[in-house]
């Protein structure tokens, strides 16, 4: 009974810590009418928390002290699970992600239209492939519940925070710190089946946000490359009626 409790005050930590994130997070700005269209270029002081996530992760892997404590936290989650497991990460992964990219339709204020949103998507998933595949064959950290070694980091939990850290950037920090707790339960999740380690799931988050941002440090290029920085047309098709001629037709209108 002694060790149970110790596990619930250890899972405890690890909902703590991940919601410090989002803290930090809320920290950063007021609201969305402080995000300007200048955090689209790069600023090292976006680094500072996916960088701090990925060394406390990085740390894990083979430091001694470490690999006890998240054994530890891999028991624990076995004396809550036993042998059943809740498969929904495998979708659930892409709630906050879609989140980012369809709000905007639902008369929410945004940063950027649909097709901007859309790439900054595209290209923060093409990142955090690229991170997470490269980073699990290379680091070769072998899975808690097999022989495989491509645990590190969590790539579910890289997309999940991915996608919260766009919601935070689009709609401002009530929206995201909602995201952030999503992401927070993917993470958790992914523990709980037994799929990745503590550490899995802490650098997974940093390489999540790392990667939201990087795709919103590339927009302005993106945009060069596909026109959008030329001005938009204005376009309207209106049907219309000739009471005389009992007659239907269309009226175009734009504006360039």
């Amino acid at each position: 009974m002694r060790s149970y409790v110790c596990g619930q005050q250890k899972i405890m930590m690890i909902f703590l810590f991940i919601m410090f994130r989002c803290s930090v997070c809320y920290a950063q700005q007021s609201d969305l009418d402080s995000i300007s269209t200048h955090n689209n270029y790069f600023n090292p002081k976006q680094l500072i928390a996916p960088a701090a996530l990925i060394t406390i992760g990085s740390f894990g892997v083979s430091n001694g002290w470490f690999c006890k404590v998240k054994q530890d936290v891999k028991e624990d989650f076995y004396h809550i699970r036993h042998d059943h497991r809740f498969r929904a990460d495998d979708y659930l992964q892409y709630v906050p992600l879609a989140t980012g990219i369809g709000l905007g339709f639902t008369g929410v204020d945004t940063r950027h239209p649909f097709r901007e949103r859309l790439c900054v998507a595209v290209t923060a998933s093409a990142v955090t492939a690229l991170i997470v595949n490269v980073t699990k064959y290379s680091v070769r950290e072998k899975r808690p519940d097999s022989e495989k070694r491509n645990s590190f980091p969590s790539g579910h939990t890289a997309t999940a925070f991915m996608g919260a850290e766009m919601v935070r950037m689009e709609y401002g920090n009530a929206c995201g710190i909602g995201a952030y707790a999503f992401a927070t339960g993917i993470g958790i999740l992914r523990m709980y089946n037994d799929r990745h380690w503590l550490n899995d799931v802490i650098a997974g988050a940093g390489v999540g946000i790392l990667s939201t941002h990087i795709a919103y440090w590339l927009l302005p290029y993106e945009r060069k490359l596909f026109g959008w920085n030329k001005q938009n047309m204005e376009a309207a098709i209106i049907p219309t009626y000739n009471t005389a001629e009992h007659s239907i037709g269309l009226c175009f209108s734009a504006r360039f």
